[in-house]
């Protein structure tokens, strides 16, 4: 028996198969985040960031060595995404609670600029508190959209404590390097 319509599409083989993707440029990937990503410009600064961090190796974590000082790669993410917010209300709002919370205790030292300086360093302790909680969100995001892998470094890595003192790896896709960088 003979199947000619069998046979024809063998002929088209070449035809019917599927053109190969497009290389990710910097719209597509642009195109890609705002499809997946809740906050896109923000889940863009940190893939950017990421990608400065891990220019050498490749892997941005689980340190980033800052001056002479090494911090873990979410701390570093979050003080580099801080001046960002440094005009937004709720930011201000912090501030005074903070103002507020060590005057009721009467914490608050008589000198002005000791005041203040208690003041930012109590702000910044949120700030990086919730800012971690933000990086990790976004990096969520970028791992759902291909662009970044995520794994752990540190003491007991396989342990079901998943705060087992270990440190977050990011490293970006070979793609998403030659979007960001191009010429290189």
């Amino acid at each position: 028996m003979f199947q000619p319509d069998f046979f024809a599409a063998e002929g088209n083989a070449e035809r019917a198969a599927p053109p190969a993707a497009p290389a990710l440029d910097l719209p597509g990937l642009l195109d890609r985040l705002t499809s997946v990503c809740e906050r896109p410009r923000y889940s863009f600064m940190v893939l950017n960031l990421i990608a400065q961090a891990s220019a050498q190796s490749g892997s941005a974590g689980p340190y980033v060595r800052e001056g002479d000082r090494e911090v873990p790669v979410r701390d570093w993410l979050c003080d580099a995404l801080v001046p960002v917010a440094r005009r937004d209300p709720r930011r201000l709002a912090i501030a005074d609670k903070v103002r507020a919370k060590l005057e009721q205790r009467n914490e608050l030292p008589s000198d002005t600029a000791a005041a203040e300086l208690l003041i930012a360093v109590e702000v910044q302790k949120r700030i990086r508190l919730s800012g971690r909680t933000n990086v990790s969100r976004a990096v969520s995001e970028l791992v759902k959209a291909g662009f970044v892998q995520r794994h752990y470094r540190g003491y007991r890595v396989d342990h079901h404590n998943r705060g087992a003192q270990r440190q977050a790896v990011y490293t970006i896709t070979d793609e998403v390097r030659r979007a960001l960088y191009p010429r290189s």
